[in-house]
C-alpha cells in the first residue's frame, strides 16, 4: 500500500487542520479517486466530515452514468456524503476553458452551501509540469509559469507533488477502477499534446526527470512571483491607485512597476484574468515612452490617460 501511504502523507496535514468539514472535487479519474482514498482514511481518525462532489459537465454521451458510477465507488469506499451537480457549459472560449469555468462556479456554490474548511482538488506533479509548458508556449509571465498553487483561499491542492502514476497505483491498491476521460486522449487539446506528445519527447531525448524538473520550476517561480507581487503591494499601499504619479511609477524595476499597473488597472474596474502583455504594454508606454499618446481603453471599459505627470485610471462605463 505504498502508494496509498504517499496519497495519505499529503494529504496529512490538511486534515488534520481542518476543523469540521472538508469538500473533495471528484471526477472518478485516478487522481481524485485516489485523493478520496487517502482523505477518507486520514479522516476517520480526525473527527472531519467529508463531502465528495462530482460535477456531470454533459458534455459526452452517458456523462450521467459516469458519474453515477463515480459515487457508487465512494460509497463504496466508506464515504456517505456524495452529491452530483449538473451543470451546464456554456462554449465561448474553448472547451476546456468553458468547462472549467462551470465547473469552479458549481464548486464556489458548494463551498456556499457547506462552508467547509477546505475544498480539495486533484491536480498532480503532472498537471503543474504540463501548466508550464503551456505557459511558456503562450509567452506567459513568472505568474502563469509558476503553475498552480497549493493554496487559493479555500481551494486546496494537496497533491502537487505527488505524480500520476502514484494515483493510479493508489487506485490499484484499494481495487478502484477509475474512469479514463476520453477527452484526455484527444490530441485536439493542447493540454493532451504536452501529456502526450510533448512531455514524452523531452524525456526521450533530455532524459528522465523533466514532470519534476518543470514542477521544482514552477515552485521557484512562484515564489519569485509572490515576493514582487508583495513589493507592488507595498508600493500601493498609501497611494491612489487611480491617480499615480509618472515619475514614482518609472523608478520601479520593470517587473514591479508591470504588477503596479496591473493592480491600479484591476482596481479601477477591469475583470479578474482579464489582462495581458498586448493591454500592460502601451499603458507602460504611457510612462517609459511618452510622445503624446491618448487614452488607452482596456477591458471592463477601463480608460488610462496621462495627464499632467499623472497616471489617471477611470470606467468609462461609470
Amino acid at each position: 500500500m505504498k502508494a496509498t501511504l504517499a496519497i495519505r502523507q499529503a494529504v496529512r496535514p490538511w486534515v488534520e487542520s481542518a476543523a469540521h468539514r472538508i469538500l473533495i472535487g471528484v471526477s472518478g479519474g485516478a487522481d481524485s479517486m485516489a485523493l478520496a482514498i487517502g482523505t477518507l482514511a486520514e479522516a476517520k481518525s480526525a473527527d472531519v466530515e467529508l463531502i465528495a462532489i462530482i460535477i456531470d459537465h454533459q458534455l459526452q454521451s452517458g456523462s450521467a452514468s459516469i458519474a453515477s458510477e463515480a459515487r457508487t465507488q465512494l460509497l463504496n469506499l466508506g464515504f456517505t456524503d456524495v452529491e452530483i451537480v449538473t451543470v451546464d457549459v456554456e462554449l465561448t472560449d474553448g472547451m476546456e476553458s468553458s468547462a472549467r469555468r462551470a465547473r469552479f462556479a458549481a464548486f464556489d456554490s458548494a463551498i456556499a452551501k457547506y462552508q467547509p474548511d477546505f475544498f480539495f482538488l486533484a491536480h498532480t506533479k503532472n498537471d503543474q509540469a504540463e501548466s508550464v509548458l503551456l505557459g511558456l508556449a503562450r509567452g506567459s509571465g513568472t505568474r502563469s509559469l509558476s503553475g498552480m498553487g497549493e493554496v487559493n483561499g479555500k481551494f486546496i491542492r494537496p497533491l502537487l507533488s505527488i505524480d500520476r502514476a502514484t494515483t493510479e497505483a493508489a487506485c490499484l491498491e484499494n481495487s478502484i477502477t477509475p474512469w479514463i476521460d476520453p477527452h484526455n486522449s484527444e490530441l485536439a487539446y493542447s493540454r493532451v499534446r504536452v501529456r502526450k506528445e510533448i512531455l514524452p519527447l523531452m524525456e526521450s531525448h533530455l532524459g528522465p526527470g523533466i514532470v519534476d524538473a518543470l514542477a521544482r520550476s514552477a515552485s521557484i517561480l512562484r515564489e519569485d512571483a509572490d515576493a514582487l507581487d508583495e513589493l507592488a503591494e507595498g508600493f500601493l499601499k498609501g497611494q491612489n491607485p487611480a491617480n499615480l504619479a509618472v515619475e514614482l511609477v518609472e523608478a520601479l524595476p520593470k517587473a514591479v512597476r508591470i504588477r503596479v499597473l496591473r493592480q491600479a488597472i484591476y482596481s479601477a474596474g477591469a475583470p479578474l484574468g482579464s489582462l495581458g502583455a498586448e493591454h500592460l504594454a502601451p499603458v507602460e508606454a504611457l510612462i517609459t515612452n511618452w510622445h503624446g499618446q491618448g487614452a488607452i481603453s482596456l477591458p471592463g471599459g477601463v480608460k488610462v490617460l496621462r495627464f499632467s505627470g499623472r497616471l489617471s485610471l477611470s470606467q468609462q462605463n461609470s
